[in-house]
């Protein structure tokens, strides 16, 4: 039994099932709830001023074994930091005291020289991947490629969000602010010609989200699949790892091919405003309300990305292309494989998918 005014002694676990209480509200508590997990078997049962460096090396030292990197880690020791601030300073018990006294500097992974740089792939790169995916990973992949959206908005995409732009004959889909990063406001996809053929060879597979799968029959083919589409959880699964080292492309992530798009509208001449726009990066000078103006604008700078063709004069364009498409297309041109013809900036094609037998048309000529 504590004595008067003395701090009861707690452990972790009841701070961190404090702190999920009070702040059960914030947009991010899940994440936290799941990095706090891999947490607890390791100090969850210690007294808060038991948890310090030492006794968070084995999680340190199991996460590192786990091939995470430096900054993954990092997440699981911020909320561990944060916790211990808020009860140095905030929580307090019955009698005003602080549940610690004095919470200990918690040191974080280094991530200069540790953090991977974005790997965006070229055009040639591009035509190597997408034939390895399935036929319904090749699809999402080709959106990504056109969009430049975050590969867990391309698996929520939904019907719902769809609105028609006749004036362009496409579509756009506003993806509401629970579905985007740090979740501050709806955002807007803006599809250009190929991304909207993707959509189009979709469009009545499912009634609720864009891009579904299904295992369909290789025997019988004129009688129905055996189960229902539905919805795909992630990209990054055992398929895309499959084609990713197929086509030699090693730990390519999916989320490069939103790097890609980046490095393509900025090889195009596409203005940073009109890229930041595109990507959803965040500033001040960022639109709130778009109008079919804006859409056009966006619309023609995806254009501009959408078969490797390069902008008028500067030699074709090749003033504009980034040191790293340089240094990869003379990798590819020294490996000579897969990644032969440089000089061809034709769009990618996917291999016709099948529906019960029949093909259906390429989603991109």
């Amino acid at each position: 039994m504590a004595l008067l005014g003395a701090r009861p002694a707690r452990t972790f676990d009841e701070a961190a099932a404090h702190y999920r209480l009070m702040h059960q509200a914030k947009l991010t508590i899940e994440t936290e709830t799941y990095l706090l997990q891999r947490i607890m078997p390791f100090i969850g049962h210690l007294q808060l001023h038991q948890v310090h460096d030492g006794t968070l090396a084995p999680f340190v030292a199991k996460r590192l074994r786990d091939r995470l990197s430096h900054k993954s880690v990092n997440l699981g020791l911020g909320i561990v930091r944060r916790i211990l601030n808020l009860a140095t300073k905030s929580w307090r018990g019955d009698h005003g005291r602080t549940w610690l006294e004095h919470a200990p500097a918690i040191t974080m992974l280094p991530l200069v020289g540790h953090q991977r740089e974005p790997r965006p792939i070229t055009w040639a790169e591009q035509r190597a991947l997408l034939p390895r995916l399935p036929h319904h990973l090749a699809r999402m992949a080709l959106f990504a490629l056109n969009t430049g959206v975050r590969d867990d908005v391309v698996c929520s995409l939904q019907w719902a969000w769809e609105i028609r732009v006749p004036e362009l004959g496409i579509s756009v889909f506003e993806v509401p602010r629970e579905h985007v990063k740090g979740r501050r406001r709806a955002r807007v996809v803006v599809c250009n010609s190929v991304a909207q053929s993707v959509i189009e060879s979709v469009r009545g597979q499912h009634e609720e989200f864009v891009f579904v799968y299904r295992r369909e029959r290789i025997k019988n083919t004129d009688q129905s699949p055996t189960m229902p589409y539905r919805r795909i959880e992630m990209m990054n699964n055992s398929g895309w790892q499959r084609a990713r080292g197929a086509a030699g492309l090693g730990d390519l992530h999916v989320h490069d091919l939103r790097h890609t798009v980046g490095m393509c509208l900025r090889e195009a001449g596409v203005p940073k405003s009109t890229v930041a726009d595109m990507l959803w990066h965040s500033s001040l000078t960022m639109t709130r309300h778009y109008s079919v103006a804006q859409i056009v604008e966006l619309h023609a700078a995806l254009e501009k990305i959408k078969d490797g063709q390069r902008p008028e004069g500067a030699a074709g364009g090749r003033w504009n292309k980034s040191l790293a498409t340089l240094r990869r297309e003379r990798e590819e041109a020294a490996r000579g494989s897969d990644f032969a013809g440089l000089g061809d900036f034709s769009s990618p094609k996917v291999p016709p998918a099948k529906k019960n037998g029949l093909a259906l048309v390429e989603l991109t000529r």
